[in-house]
């Protein structure tokens, strides 16, 4: 049966097509027969309480980005109930923008359409804060403003992690050892002279071995992970930020992680979730936009937009 599938996301012309996540999942739709409607988040609109939007027809063909690899048919207004399935892709930070267009996705959903994440979860769990749900899983972690505390964290744990609580793609993560000279800028910085939170937790050494992304498709993980292993000289293992990407079978532990969070994961309508694990230990659940699609594809001949389309048409055929 052919659906109306529409995806929220940053414009797709500034997409890198061979590694982008939310760019895989347009061409499984596609080759399932679905019909794809384009918007970016500006495109969403209440008119006298029904969310509609601005959408493009579009069509998507697995190309380099030096090639066509999309193009759009006629644009117009359209109820947002007449989509079947609409995908939240747009990257952080969590704005709010980002939080008034939870809100109209949010009705979209009322009237039926299967909103993947839901917008009402995404608004829940914020991906630094959201793994603190989990307390066995995580490491020793402070979120403060309070730069006394923060001090105090660093003294105490010697070598840890600061890392502002709405960035994505390693951006702004500072590693601190006490005996740093510039410990007070870096945390007057990071926190506005006290007025914002930040995260501090202990520095994991298996960070060398790989910040490993795990994904999981209805709290379901994935056989294999992708660990993010840092550039020479580097702390972040993020892809975003130099790291290479090598395939690893799921580990014992790492599965035991992910049962763990599994029910919340299936009770909170958290369809497509990237785990953030360095060693044994859980350091952020990604929920808006979880990448490594591409990358795992193709390492291990999976089709991993695949999966998740089985996953979301039963879920569909089920409501009916």
């Amino acid at each position: 049966m052919s659906l109306n599938v529409g995806i929220v996301m940053d414009p797709i012309e500034n997409i890198k097509p061979h590694k982008d996540s939310s760019f895989a999942m347009l061409l499984e739709a596609q080759r399932r027969g679905h019909k794809l409607f384009y918007m970016q988040p500006e495109d969403i609109y209440l008119k006298n309480a029904e969310p509609n939007a601005l959408i493009s027809e579009l069509k998507v063909w697995d190309r380099a980005k030096s090639e066509q690899y999309y193009g759009f048919g006629a644009s117009y207004d359209i109820a947002l109930k007449e989509l079947d399935i609409i995908l939240i892709r747009q990257d952080p930070p969590f704005n709010n923008d980002y939080l008034y267009s939870t809100h109209m996705l949010e009705l979209a959903e009322a009237q039926g359409v299967l909103v993947v994440n839901k917008p009402q979860s995404l608004r829940d769990a914020n991906e630094k804060l959201f793994a603190s749900w989990f307390p066995a899983c995580i490491p020793p972690t402070l979120v403060t403003a309070n730069a006394d505390k923060l001090r105090e964290f660093v003294q105490n744990h010697q070598d840890t992690i600061l890392k502002p609580l709405d960035a994505m793609g390693g951006a702004s993560i500072f590693r601190v050892r006490q005996d740093d000279p510039n410990i007070s800028v870096i945390i007057e910085t990071m926190t506005n002279h006290g007025q914002h939170h930040i995260m501090a937790q202990t520095y994991l050494p298996e960070i060398k071995q790989g910040d490993k992304r795990i994904l999981l498709i209805n709290g379901e993980p994935l056989d294999y992970t992708l660990a993010r292993i840092p550039a020479e000289g580097e702390t972040r293992g993020n892809i975003a930020a130099g790291g290479s990407g090598v395939g690893m079978p799921i580990t014992e532990r790492e599965r035991w992680l992910c049962q763990q969070i599994a029910p919340v994961l299936q009770a909170k309508g958290l369809y497509f979730v990237g785990l953030d694990v360095i060693g044994d230990y859980i350091t952020e659940i990604n929920v808006t936009s979880p990448t490594c699609i591409r990358e795992l594809d193709t390492q291990f001949d999976l089709n991993i937009a695949g999966q998740l389309f089985d996953c979301l048409e039963a879920q569909l055929a089920e409501r009916i």
